[in-house]
């Protein structure tokens, strides 16, 4: 089953979208929100799915054309949002940017922050940057959506409890990253709202490419319309959705709509590319001595997409420019008109 949020109100409107993201269907009789179709998953995830079996039969009367752009990120805002680092390649490779070593530790216990939870980017909204000398990068991820899920889940038992798949810009400010780091308490300034994929779709959907709590396909990442990158989000995964899940469950309680991200999907394959500015950056200087690569600077456009074996697009685009901060619109004072 395929779902989306139409860009309506502030929690958006949930619609089911055809297979094939060709057609959609509102169901605001059933589930008006997303959110609420996972506080009631257990009564609506029937319901739900019927209409989207009508919907790819063509048996919908009220289809209409499904507009990725006219999407919000599947939840427009979370009870929480749970940013792991299943890619120890990466970790090693930007932890060496910042000459910091790789504590042993880090192989068996899985690194997790809290994120911007209050309130998401849609996937074809602008990346607003209030100083291009931050460091803007984007990093294509994978994430999943929980059900409730108790305190104490051990990994066995986690894949029941992972009701949703999405992708994901997490997008970073290099530049304030070592100086937040050095405080010992964690990211805050430097990790502004992600962006989600206009499409959160149920793991069968993935078929073979979904097991072991793990999505085994790559995850396309273009930027300025040139390829930048496309590693396995299957390959060089230390920890599985199942590990981040169980990791994040061991002290509390988490409830329906957490979302829990893979970290910057990233292969030891030099080939594969990268899914990141920080990555790259990395890999040259320890080629040559210096970056050369940039980060984003303002008109620069990031585009995150995943394709099953067919060509088909599973998630729909997360498509994003880079911008200046409008200071206009967040002045809460719409009228430009006045005076």
């Amino acid at each position: 089953m395929k779902l989306a949020s139409l860009n309506h109100g502030r929690d958006g409107q949930l619609v089911v979208v055809s297979q094939d993201l060709t057609l959609a269907t509102y169901v605001h009789d059933i589930a008006p929100t997303l959110q609420f179709a996972l506080d009631n998953w257990s009564i609506l995830e029937q319901d739900l799915r019927h209409q989207y079996n009508l919907l790819n039969v063509g048996k919908v009367p009220n289809a209409f054309k499904f507009n990725p752009h006219d999407c919000h990120s599947p939840l427009p805002r979370a009870y929480q949002w749970a940013d792991g680092s299943a890619y120890l390649n990466h970790v090693e490779l930007v932890r060496q940017a910042r000459g910091a070593e790789m504590p042993p530790e880090f192989w068996h216990d899985p690194l997790v922050y809290q994120g911007m939870s209050d309130g998401f980017l849609p996937p074809c909204a602008d990346i607003e940057v209030g100083d291009i000398e931050w460091g803007a990068d984007f990093e294509a991820e994978v994430a999943i959506v929980t059900d409730d899920v108790p305190q104490g889940l051990s990994a066995d038992d986690a894949e029941p409890y992972i009701r949703l798949v999405m992708l994901v810009n997490d997008v970073s400010l290099r530049q304030l990253i070592p100086s937040e780091l050095a405080k010992g308490f964690g990211f805050f300034q430097s990790k502004p709202a992600s962006a989600f994929s206009p499409i959160a779709l149920t793991p069968d959907e993935l078929g073979e490419h979904w097991y072991n709590g793990k999505l085994h396909l790559p995850l396309q990442v273009s930027l300025n319309g040139q390829a930048f990158g496309a590693p396995n989000a299957g390959v060089d995964m230390q920890f599985s959705f199942h590990d981040l899940l169980a990791h994040c469950a061991k002290t509390r309680s988490l409830s329906a709509g957490t979302i829990i991200g893979s970290g910057t999907v990233s292969n030891r394959d030099p080939d594969a590319g990268c899914c990141c500015l920080a990555e790259k950056r990395v890999k040259e200087i320890l080629a040559a001595g210096a970056a050369t690569t940039p980060f984003l600077q303002y008109g620069d456009q990031v585009n995150i997409a995943m394709h099953d074996n067919h060509g088909k697009n599973l998630f729909g685009d997360i498509c994003q420019a880079v911008v200046p901060v409008n200071t206009l619109k967040h002045s809460g004072n719409n009228d430009v008109t006045s005076g």
